[in-house]
């Protein structure tokens, strides 16, 4: 990955204008293969159709930009992961993306529930999903959530710190209840990822350290807490990883963390959690494992490993997000304007804006995330010209897809589809430059059910104090 340079992009390490992976198509009106959701195809009108509705009709419903998840698409690869990883204890990771309908998708289909804060946890207890089948994590849980968390009965708490634990054993004390906890740790496992979103390593702010020796303490500590009932060890190595070898290793060192737990304490810890940051394919040069493989892979790690500690295997569990919802969804913008510009070299780079941006997409700001686009609204015979999708703020870093080959006629009025667009993107929207956020909405057999509503003005002044006299 290249990094962004402090003083910006232009001074960032990259030698031409476009990266080495992107390879100008013979036709930029073909929809590259392991990007679009299932039901995503271009039909012979030449319009990208999702959910057998056409790109533009969902816009002209929906007003533009709108955030589009295929709902089958979306169950389909919950249903995946609940079948490759049968045995396992499936957490769908809610901060990829969370709304009542999904937290109902993702326990029609089997699957439990990940969340990460008093927000997410609210939904999804609204929406009816079993509290027994929640994980809550969070590093700096506020009593608010924890007292929550325990009156519903979650399934389980991830701690985070020794201040956590020793305010969740205050709360269930008050509350009369047994706290279900599962310890996180640190396996100083470095992910090859930005790092950002690597969270294994020993400098950074989530678990107890395993080599420093403060997650041994933590776990003596839980089991003989009279409140706390101690389940297990919680791993996450970081997001969007394409291989198995960081798990092989944070597998070793849990594992043999668990075999000194029942060293010191003769308990045999009951459940291993490795964790999610399974990738997703934004780019044709992204090569993310299969479900099967993972499984396949997985499993043999843990069964290696702990034949090499003379344990029995724990019931594992396992966390997906990005790798369910990401690739269901798909982000649909209108086209406001384009120009070309000189970017050395005796090349150009065409500037597409469209009527989104970092507010409705952070990621290629925050993590020089790189994404795709095509033209949804039509086929067009131009020839592809390296193009550069930004938007409408005023910010120059504000870029949705860094690199990519468009038809040179994209013109205002037209629409882009941009892949991959379910994770991570609503979730981390904001209001920035006062612009509402975009609706979601589900396709599903020519139909549209809305999911979130879109913000409107309205909603943002509402907020406003001095505007409320």
């Amino acid at each position: 990955m290249t990094h962004m340079h402090v003083a910006g992009s232009i001074h960032a390490d990259a030698t031409s204008a476009a990266p080495v992976w992107l390879v100008k198509p013979t036709d930029a009106n073909v929809l590259a293969d392991g990007l679009w959701s299932s039901t995503t195809a271009r039909q012979e009108d030449g319009q990208v159709r999702i959910g057998g509705l056409a790109a533009a009709e969902i816009l002209a419903q929906c007003g533009s930009p709108v955030y589009v998840i295929d709902e089958l698409d979306f169950r389909g690869r919950a249903l995946t992961w609940a079948s490759a990883f049968a045995g396992w204890g499936v957490y769908y990771a809610a901060k990829s993306f969370l709304c009542a309908s999904v937290a109902r998708w993702v326990e029609q289909e089997g699957l439990n529930l990940d969340v990460s804060s008093l927000g997410e946890l609210t939904v999804a207890l609204r929406a009816g999903f079993p509290a027994e089948r929640i994980g809550l994590h969070g590093n700096n849980k506020s009593e608010e959530v924890l007292r929550l968390a325990l009156s519903s009965g979650v399934g389980r708490i991830i701690v985070d710190s020794s201040d956590e634990i020793g305010r969740l054993e205050r709360l269930a004390g008050e509350l009369g209840v047994h706290a279900q906890v599962l310890v996180r740790v640190t396996t100083g496992v470095e992910a090859h990822t930005h790092e950002y979103i690597a969270t294994a390593h020993e400098d950074q702010k989530f678990g107890f350290s395993i080599t420093g020796g403060q997650a041994l303490v933590a776990l003596v500590r839980c089991f003989h807490s009279p409140h706390i009932d101690l389940r297990g060890i919680h791993s996450h190595i970081g997001s969007q990883i394409f291989d198995t070898n960081g798990f092989e290793v944070a597998a070793r060192r849990t594992l043999r963390l668990m075999a000194q737990v029942r060293e010191a304490t003769g308990l045999m810890l009951a459940e291993l959690d490795l964790g999610g940051g399974f990738g997703i394919a934004y780019t044709i040069d992204d090569t993310p494992a299969t479900v099967h493989d993972l499984a396949t892979n997985l499993t043999d790690i843990v069964e290696h490993e702990c034949r090499a500690f003379g344990l029995e295997r724990p019931h594992l569990s396992i966390e997906p997000g990005r790798a369910i919802s990401g690739p269901a969804g798909t982000a649909l913008y209108t086209v406001g304007t384009t120009k070309s510009v000189e970017v050395g070299g005796g090349q150009t780079r065409r500037y597409v804006s469209v009527d989104g941006g970092m507010s409705d997409n952070i990621r290629p700001a925050l993590y020089a995330a790189e994404y795709s686009a095509v033209l949804a609204n039509r086929t067009s015979d131009a020839a592809p010209v390296l193009s550069r999708v930004v938007g409408l703020h005023c910010e120059g870093g504000d870029i949705l897809v860094r690199n990519v080959f468009l038809p040179a006629d994209v013109a205002p009025g037209d629409v882009l589809a941009v892949p991959a667009s379910g994770a991570y993107s609503r979730s981390m929207a904001s209001n920035y430059n006062h612009t509402p956020r975009p609706g979601v909405v589900a396709v599903r057999d020519g139909r549209i059910t809305p999911l979130v509503r879109r913000e409107t003005l309205d909603d943002l002044l509402a907020l406003d104090a001095g505007l409320q006299d």
